[in-house]
């Protein structure tokens, strides 16, 4: 089903192609003409003066979707009674968002006995929070989680829900958005408003990060999305902000739950994790070698940061798969970030464009990696690295 074209109508003005955000619309010889890529999201019918476009009949008898009273809603997560850095990062978005909207910002916290993180949330940004109480939620269960994200999405009808793509958030906010009805887009990297139809557009990165697409949700509410970590930059925190704090009670946790949390059985690492870590030197196919990773512990050492990698030297067996960073590892944002022997693919970018400073070593110098990089050394990591080294330990 597509939307139908009077070609009676149509004078090829070609104004419908600008504003289908899914290139569903063409010219053939100066008649638009319509491809199986439409949505039926009407922006065309909108826009079209001449009364050309029409929605087909079983969907213009359709009420329109009325915008939702609340404004944009932060899931907070929380473990163990602390907040995930990713919720303050979404604040911080969130806020951003909302003045183009000229909506609020609310935080949802669950858990139990969490009251004390809400005056947090206020200070990173939320100007309410609804905080949900209850001995169910003390530790992540899908079921009971799920449960009450959709009981409160119903009573007080957000416009806009956002999640962190942690494993708390891609194990349970799909169900939200399915029993919802709504559509969900995951992990995202960048949000923006559509200035004519105040939509949320998300962009993610598709096809194995080769290229980004935008998707909006036009015909349904909320639109949900989860971000991954260390993308969003958190506000400044202000103590002095004042918000609303909202206790919020759900009758649906009252239930027995097919699942029961057993236990939470911490790693054991004997170094920074990547998330954590202020300084990571990375490692990519330039390096040659799985023996040569030991320079870049020697510098990620003395620097008291972490070692990561790009995919190719993990599919390599050169290093573990929990140091690779990118689209398909984890997202850092640290305070320095040096890449050594990394060309730069898009799908490393995306995991690593959020750092303070990024230092480049290639000796390729049309590498895409020095289009980020703040600092580019072209010349051979082999030699650059141990005199960097070197340099280090004299000084000290």
């Amino acid at each position: 089903m597509t939307i139908r074209i009077a070609e009676d109508k149509c004078t090829g003005c070609g104004e419908c192609l600008a504003v289908c955000p899914f290139e569903a619309l063409s010219l053939v010889n100066d008649k638009v003409v319509v491809n199986e890529a439409c949505t039926l999201c009407g922006a065309c019918v909108d826009v079209c003066e001449f009364g050309a476009l029409s929605m087909p009949p079983e969907e213009a008898g359709r009420q329109p979707v009325p915008r939702p009273v609340d404004g944009i809603w932060i899931f907070a997560e929380q473990r163990r009674g602390r907040l995930a850095p990713v919720a303050l990062e979404l604040l911080g978005e969130g806020r951003r968002l909302a003045e183009e909207l000229q909506a609020t910002v609310a935080a949802v916290l669950f858990g139990h006995h969490v009251r004390g993180l809400a005056d947090e949330l206020i200070a990173g940004g939320a100007d309410k929070v609804y905080v949900v109480d209850h001995p169910t939620l003390a530790e992540f269960l899908e079921e009971p989680y799920a449960a009450a994200l959709t009981a409160l999405a119903r009573r007080y009808q957000p416009e806009i829900i956002l999640a962190g793509a942690t494993y708390i958030g891609r194990a349970f906010i799909p169900r939200v958005a399915a029993v919802l009805d709504t559509g969900l887009t995951a992990d995202c990297t960048a949000f923006s408003i559509d200035p004519d139809h105040k939509l949320l557009l998300q962009t993610r990165p598709a096809f194995g990060g080769n290229i980004m697409a935008t998707i909006l949700t036009p015909s349904s509410y909320p639109q949900m999305a989860t971000v991954r970590p260390r993308v969003m930059k958190p506000l400044t925190t202000d103590h002095d902000r004042q918000g609303e704090i909202i206790p919020v009670s759900l009758p649906e946790l009252d239930q027995p739950w097919r699942c029961r949390f057993i236990q939470t059985i911490s790693e054991i690492s004997e170094t920074i994790p990547l998330g954590e870590a202020e300084v990571i030197v990375a490692g990519g196919r330039g390096l040659q070698d799985a023996k040569n990773f030991r320079l870049l512990e020697e510098l990620a050492e003395l620097l008291g940061g972490a070692v990561g990698a790009t995919r190719a030297a993990v599919d390599a067996g050169w290093i573990s798969y929990q140091h690779q960073i990118g689209q398909t590892g984890k997202t850092v944002a640290p305070k320095l970030y040096i890449a050594c022997g990394i060309s730069g693919a898009a799908q490393h970018i995306v995991g690593m464009q959020s750092s303070d400073l990024i230092v480049a070593i290639n000796r390729d110098p049309q590498a895409p990696i020095f289009q980020i990089a703040d600092v580019g050394l072209v010349g051979d990591v082999f030699e650059i690295l141990p005199a960097l080294i070197q340099h280090i330990k004299a000084n000290r």
